[in-house]
């Protein structure tokens, strides 16, 4: 059995979309890391967030990222694989998704409600739910 390669005969590279989105999430998660970490220097913190607010901010930015942008990878891989190619959709959800992370992760920096951060969440919960639904919708289109 000859070994497969990560291009199809076509010569385009499987899961492109997901593979990009995916490398600049993991960009942003690293910065998300980075600035819990410096904070953490800062304010001489092992563990926890030691009754500092701005810490604490930084900490659930970086754990929001954690808690939905792997499932909604997940997601877009499994709909790339499905569809058997990339889409615009897919390609602008991705986008979207960089986007509205980094606009969550500003809008966390803030003591108070902000555009941001309602922004960024609720981007990501329409993103998170109309990528479910498409996965629901293309693998019982597959079974009929």
């Amino acid at each position: 059995m000859a070994e497969r390669s990560a291009a199809d005969a076509t010569g385009d590279f499987a899961m492109m979309i997901t593979l990009v989105t995916a490398g600049f999430c993991g960009l942003l998660y690293f910065v998300l890391s980075i600035r819990v970490v410096q904070m953490r220097q800062t304010h001489k913190v092992l563990l926890g967030d030691g009754g500092h607010d701005p810490l604490l901010s930084r900490i659930r930015a970086h754990a929001n990222f954690a808690e939905y942008v792997p499932i909604i990878l997940v997601l877009m891989g499994a709909i790339e694989v499905g569809i058997g190619r990339g889409s615009e959709l897919l390609a602008s959800t991705g986008i979207l998704l960089f986007l509205l992370r980094i606009t969550h992760a500003i809008g966390m920096t803030k003591t108070t409600a902000n555009p941001f951060r309602v922004a960024g969440a609720a981007g990501t919960w329409i993103i998170l739910i109309g990528l479910s639904v498409w996965a629901i919708v293309l693998a019982y289109s597959h079974t009929a």
